[in-house]
C-alpha cells in the first residue's frame, strides 16, 4: 500500500477506478474519492489547501496510474522518490556543554548590548538559566558564585558579577513540585 494510513479499501477503491475506461465515470469515482479520504482524514482540514493534498495523495496511491482530469497538478514521480539533501551539521565547539550552545548565544547578545536595565535583566535571566540547566545536568548543588565565574568565562571577561551582591533564584525553585500522596481515610479504620 502506497499510502498506508487510507487503508486497504481506499487502495482497491483507487485500484478499481484506475481500471474504467470510461474517462468522464473515471473522474466522477475521483470525486467521490476524494471525498471520503477527506472524511477519513479529518485533520487535514487545519493544513492549508488541503483538498490539494487529497488529490496528490489519490496520484500516490494509484502509483500515478489515475488519468483524470484534476483540479491541480499531480506531484512528480522523480520528485517523490528523490533523497532529501543531507542535513549539515555545525562542528561548532561548545565550551561548557551543559549550558548549550543557546546560552553563549544568548552571552554573546548580552555583552553586545548597550549597559542599561534591559542589559542587566538579560544577564540576570541568563544567570539563573544557568544555574538551571547546570542542576539539570549535574545533580549536586551549585553556588552562585560557580554561574558567576562560568559567566565570566563564557563573556570573555566582559560580563563579571563575582563579588556582586546578585542572588540568583534558589535550587529549589528549579526542581518540580512532587504530588504529595493522597491519604486513604479507609486504611486504618475497623468496620463493624
Amino acid at each position: 500500500m502506497a499510502l498506508p494510513e487510507y487503508g486497504r479499501n481506499i487502495q482497491r477503491m483507487v485500484d478499481y477506478v484506475v481500471t474504467i475506461e470510461d474517462k468522464e465515470k473515471r473522474n466522477r469515482l475521483a470525486h467521490a474519492l476524494i471525498g471520503i479520504m477527506g472524511n477519513m482524514n479529518p485533520h487535514l482540514r487545519d493544513i492549508s489547501d488541503f483538498k490539494h493534498k487529497l488529490w496528490d495523495h489519490l496520484a500516490i496511491i494509484s502509483d500515478f496510474k489515475l488519468d483524470i482530469d484534476s483540479p491541480y497538478p499531480p506531484p512528480s514521480k522523480e520528485v517523490l522518490e528523490q533523497k532529501p539533501e543531507p542535513v549539515p551539521y555545525s562542528n561548532a565547539e561548545i565550551r561548557y556543554k551543559h549550558y548549550g550552545k543557546t546560552l553563549e548565544l544568548l552571552v554573546d547578545e548580552a555583552i553586545n548590548m548597550p549597559e542599561g536595565e534591559e542589559r542587566d535583566a538579560l544577564i540576570l535571566l541568563t544567570a539563573n538559566h544557568m544555574k538551571k540547566s547546570y542542576l539539570q545536568w549535574n545533580k549536586d548543588a551549585v553556588t552562585d558564585d560557580l554561574i558567576f565565574k562560568d559567566l565570566k568565562q563564557l563573556s570573555g571577561g566582559k560580563i563579571d558579577l563575582t563579588g556582586s551582591d546578585i542572588q540568583l533564584s534558589e535550587a529549589k525553585d528549579f526542581q518540580p513540585n512532587k504530588p504529595s500522596k493522597p491519604r486513604n481515610k479507609r486504611s486504618h479504620r475497623k468496620h463493624k
